[in-house]
């Protein structure tokens, strides 16, 4: 099994270094098709790793499969694990479309030029990987140890989505925010970015850019979400393996999609009751885990995954559909 983790961080180290020192290589800002590109192609990866999970735990590589799955009391075969893989890519996926538009506000405020944004972007994949790696270990030993975390996660999930539909008021900008007043306070921050470098060297000290307080906000940020997301698919499964790898493809795919995604996020306008909706089916899901497995059984597998995306496909929909209201200012 240990193999098998290495293999698969190394085949994702591949991909980053391929990214960085191949095909962006020089600084730029990547256009609306390579970015549609480059998601195609981590989709076309995500589909093919589908096909590797279904063959891996059809036929117990390296212990795939030999291990109850606490959700639903069952052992991960071929179908199973594929289905619980994919959907837990989509539930990604779809969780994390937000915080596209969150790193999209502090590039904004932080006036990151674009072709240095793709840079940040690098580096808080490593990041993301390396605290999510942690968080799914945590939470894959939590869960199989105690089964009540499900129900904390599940409450947890209901009251978060709540608070997303009924939250007003706009949030505290990056410039204003503890983060950045923290670093102003111990870090002596340069006033202008300095091209790709993180920290430099004024009068001999050492001084953090505008381009490295951008990678800590979304690198804070992407924790922040990952609190939501990591619980929500071990509404799924408590497969470490199956956790880690469709998180990992779906952060992949997010970050090829930003240049592309980042400017029609805001035309999306029924993005936030998408998510709230999902976040509520799945904590909804673990509260009933027991239920749902004695009386659905396999099937609540398949279900979840097309009424994820049946939620979404509806959220777009309508976000093309209905007209937002207007205020027309009748005249005397």
């Amino acid at each position: 099994m240990l193999l098998l983790w290495v293999g698969f961080i190394a085949f994702v180290c591949m991909l980053l270094a391929l990214d960085l020192g191949v095909f962006n290589k020089t600084e730029h800002a990547p256009s609306v098709k390579e970015a549609l590109a480059f998601t195609a192609m981590t989709v076309a990866l995500a589909v093919a790793f589908g096909g590797f999970i279904y063959e891996g735990y059809a036929n117990h590589w390296a212990g795939l499969g030999t291990v109850i799955d606490a959700v639903d009391g069952q052992y991960n075969g071929g179908r199973l694990a594929a289905v619980k893989f994919f959907t837990g890519y989509i539930v990604e996926m779809s969780l994390s479309m937000d915080n596209v538009f969150v790193i999209a506000l502090i590039f904004e405020h932080l006036k990151v030029p674009r072709t240095l944004q793709h840079r940040v972007l690098f580096w808080g994949v490593l990041g993301a990987l390396v605290m999510r790696g942690v968080m799914i270990g945590g939470g894959a030993a939590l869960v199989a140890r105690y089964h009540f975390v499900f129900y904390i996660f599940g409450a947890f999930l209901i009251i978060t989505a709540l608070k997303m539909l009924f939250a007003k008021g706009e949030s505290e900008s990056p410039e204003e925010t503890s983060i950045v007043r923290w670093l102003n306070k111990h870090f002596r921050v340069a006033k202008t970015f300095h091209g790709r470098h993180f920290v430099i060297t004024e009068n001999g000290k050492k001084v953090i850019t505008p381009l490295f307080v951008a990678l800590v906000l979304v690198e804070s940020t992407d924790l922040l979400f990952a609190v939501d997301s990591i619980p929500a698919i071990f509404a799924i499964t408590t497969d470490a393996f199956l956790v880690f790898t469709s998180n990992v493809f779906a952060i992949l795919c997010l970050r090829s999609l930003y240049f592309g995604l980042a400017g029609m996020i805001e035309k999306f306008r029924y993005l936030k009751l998408s998510l709230a909706l999902i976040l509520a089916l799945v904590g909804t899901k673990m509260l009933f885990a027991d239920w749902l497995t004695e009386h659905v059984g396999e099937k609540q597998n398949f279900i979840m995954l097309g009424v994820v995306a049946g939620i979404l496909a509806l959220g777009a929909l309508a976000s093309s559909v209905i007209t937002p209201a207007r205020h027309h200012k009748t005249k005397p």
